[in-house]
């Protein structure tokens, strides 16, 4: 009689699993000594997949630093030029669209989210999903619209800005809700942003012809695929960090995932402290060390969501920029700081540009850190980036358990 032995998932330490996740996000390699080239700024996004972008710029605009955080200080205008921003020369290789949050992703991907947009009723919100059923003319003049006039701003369509109304953060007129429902169901595109502002056009005019050619995927070959390139950004992962990277339904996360572990495709693994099964990406690098040093922006694939932040690095981040000034803990903007294979300290920051200064308004240690050590080294990224802004001087407010000595380390 013969007996079948279950397969034993293979069990990793906290600390491989880590080193495993920061090498996958790029953070085991050395900083190029000369401004990355274009080229290798673009490889390092097709390897994270996306980047998110976000309004706030009291420090940067959040899809700059997640480049700097990996590559050191680079020519922004080079990201500019192929995300399609400002007024200069377009080499298109990235593309908006809602791939996490509101995102900057390879133009390859953009098929990947045909089923996205077809099924704009269950995956956008409100006003964006009602706008076409309950203002079709509307969608249809602004269609019209874009196709004449494009490239447009929201302006453009005339519609009168209604008033605020207090607890919305954002407060579309109808015209912006038209063409944020036409951007989301991918028939217009940002052709660029100017002062951050997105200009729409058809998607015609956006995207290349071989990218409009693709055939559509199936919703499930393009999960699948936007599975895999999740796995390759993350190195080990639960379904629900996987899901999350480009938040996909969880029954559909779900599904692929347990696709992708039949196919062999993903290995099934146990991490040590999670509750959780994970995966491992087969040809996810395992290094022996990580020895990087690194402000990390709240938007960050490495740490945005924030469940997995606290099972990797035992690190309980909240952004509190919408939490009332009061009752906010560490502050308004606040990078964590990644030193090694950990996040040890974090500085609330803010870029006083009339003043040509970075100010830290607040740095608080992780516990149990090296704090004087951790000093230095936060002193000395804060001091490189703040050169890459173009501020001339540090000033560090007395504010947090490591201000003094932050202080003394910046001076």
């Amino acid at each position: 009689m013969s007996s079948v032995r279950a397969r034993v998932a293979p069990k990793l330490s906290l600390a491989r699993a880590r080193r495993i996740a920061l090498a996958a996000q790029g953070f085991d390699r050395t900083r190029p000594a000369r401004p990355a080239s274009t080229a290798r700024i673009a490889r390092l996004i097709r390897e994270l997949g996306v980047l998110q972008l976000d309004s706030v710029n009291v420090f940067l605009r959040a899809h700059y630093m997640p480049v700097f955080s990996r590559l050191g200080p680079y020519d922004r205008s080079r990201l500019d030029r192929i995300a399609g921003h400002g007024t200069g020369r377009i080499d298109r290789r990235l593309v908006e669209y809602w791939a996490h949050e509101a995102s900057l992703i390879p133009v390859e991907l953009h098929p990947l989210f045909r089923w996205r947009m077809a099924d704009v009723d269950r995956e956008a919100w409100g006003s964006i999903s009602r706008v076409a059923r309950e203002q079709p003319e509307l969608v249809a003049q602004t269609l019209e619209l874009v196709t004449r006039d494009g490239p447009i701003r929201a302006r453009d369509t005339g519609a009168v800005r209604p008033p605020p109304r207090p607890g919305h953060m954002w407060n579309w007129h109808a015209g912006k809700v038209a063409l944020e429902h036409l951007f989301f169901t991918g028939r217009i595109g940002a052709a660029r942003r100017v002062n951050f502002e997105r200009l729409y056009d058809t998607i015609e005019r956006v995207l290349p012809a071989e990218i409009r050619e693709r055939p559509a995927p199936s919703p499930e070959d393009a999960q699948r695929e936007l599975v895999r390139v999740a796995a390759q950004a993350l190195g080990v992962a639960t379904e629900p960090d996987l899901g999350d990277y480009f938040r996909l339904p969880r029954s559909d996360s779900k599904a692929r995932v347990a696709e992708l572990v039949g196919a062999g495709e993903l290995t099934p693994v146990e991490v040590e402290g999670w509750t959780a099964p994970a995966y491992l990406w087969p040809d996810a690098r395992a290094p022996r060390g990580v020895h990087a040093r690194a402000l990390i922006s709240p938007f960050d694939s490495l740490i945005w969501f924030r469940q997995r932040t606290e099972r990797l690095f035992d690190f309980r981040y909240r952004i509190e920029i919408y939490t009332p000034a009061a009752q906010r803990v560490y502050g308004y903007y606040v990078l964590p700081f990644l030193l090694g294979d950990r996040l040890v300290a974090r500085v609330d920051l803010k870029a006083d540009r009339s003043r040509g200064a970075l100010l830290v308004q607040g740095a608080y240690g992780e516990a149990g850190v090296d704090r004087r050590h951790v000093a230095r080294e936060l002193a000395a990224e804060l001091r490189l980036v703040a050169g890459w802004l173009g501020l001339d001087e540090l000033v560090v407010a007395p504010r947090g358990d490591l201000a003094t000595e932050l202080t003394a380390a910046a001076n």
